[in-house]
């Protein structure tokens, strides 16, 4: 015994190492597994549950995927143990990092990964972008992946559509340049998506359509504050003043600016209304006779002291008058409490 350190009491526990022939997911017999092909975890031989269990692997089970040929190395977990003895099945993607073919010889080992806190990854299409959320979407993907390992360009599946993502960086970075995914706190980052371009910034451009740049003038003259269309008519020079044009609007914004006219052959002693309306040149004499005429019985804005409401009006009831002008007074009301029948016979008082 004392010539087999492996055997005694306390001993390390041996790596589990073997060899397989590697294959893709959808060459599995069974029903389609989605969450395996767009996932980080492979599907093991019974044999290989046997022999963890003997060495004492601690969970999560974690494995080192070696291809020799190709000098290419990655890592992924376990989901089962249902394959045929003598074959692995993994995820495509994980085949393409590892450059592998279905039939190859794949290297399994047992590894121990730190539990990650920081993880920056790329997108491989602008795609991806569209998606208005992506770190929800990323927590939900991760839990079908166990590890993942710089430079793999895992899968995921989002809305009927495929999306590639590169592992650029991870914390903490060990030998094994691989993290832990499951139950931690995860910090993720993006890097700029594959084949996006920043968008350009369009130059100013005049009324006309001009580019503006710096020391360039438009063609056609100076450049102005105003609008072209303003400048073709020399708008500044037309255009009354700001106190012309306010009396002139006071003015045209009543209904009624003049007395009415009679029909007979009497002239009345106003003076007419100029056909000029709109506030311009001669807008002050317009102004001036609107003023005299307008009408000082109309209704009044209600301006209250403060603390105080209205009510309403106090009603007064309409005197009738007659032909001298005096006001007639009823002499008796109108409704007295009395009804009328159509019969003959007096109404009996009860």
């Amino acid at each position: 015994m004392a010539g087999y350190p492996s055997l005694r009491r306390g001993a390390a526990s041996r790596r589990f190492d073997e060899y397989y022939r590697c294959y893709p997911v959808a060459m599995l017999p069974g029903p389609d597994r989605s969450h395996v092909t767009y996932g980080g975890k492979v599907i093991l031989p019974p044999s290989a549950l046997d022999k963890l269990t003997h060495l004492h692997i601690s969970y999560p089970m974690m494995f080192e995927l070696i291809n020799g040929a190709a000098s290419t190395m990655t890592h992924a977990g376990v989901i089962e143990f249902t394959a045929e003895e003598g074959k692995i099945y993994i995820p495509y993607w994980l085949m393409q990092v590892l450059a592998l073919e279905p039939g190859d010889i794949l290297q399994v080992k047992s590894a121990d990964l730190p539990s990650g806190r920081f993880i920056k990854l790329q997108a491989q299409s602008v795609n991806f972008l569209d998606i208005s959320d992506p770190k929800a979407v990323l927590e939900n993907v991760f839990r079908n992946y166990s590890c993942l390992t710089v430079g793999d360009v895992f899968t995921f599946e989002y809305n009927d559509q495929t999306f590639e993502m590169a592992v650029l960086e991870v914390k903490p970075d060990t030998d094994s340049h691989a993290i832990v995914v499951l139950e931690t706190d995860l910090e993720v980052d993006f890097a700029t998506p594959v084949g996006y371009e920043e968008p350009k910034r369009q130059p100013k451009t005049s009324g006309t359509g001009t580019p503006i740049g710096a020391g360039h003038l438009p063609a056609g003259g100076m450049l102005h504050t105003q609008g072209s269309m303003s400048q073709a008519i020399n708008y500044a020079s037309i255009a009354p003043d700001s106190t012309a044009a306010a009396v002139g609007a006071k003015a045209v914004s009543s209904n009624f600016l003049l007395g009415g006219q009679k029909l007979s052959s009497r002239k009345t002693s106003k003076v007419p209304p100029s056909n000029a309306s709109t506030p311009g040149a001669d807008v002050t004499s317009n102004s001036q006779s609107a003023a005299m005429s307008r009408r000082k019985n109309g209704p009044q804005p209600l301006r209250l002291p403060p603390g105080k409401l209205f009510f309403g009006y106090e009603l007064k009831p309409l005197k009738m008058k007659d032909e001298q002008g005096n006001v007639i007074e009823e002499k008796a009301p109108r409704f007295q409490g009395q009804g009328q029948t159509l019969r003959g016979g007096k109404k009996k008082d009860t």
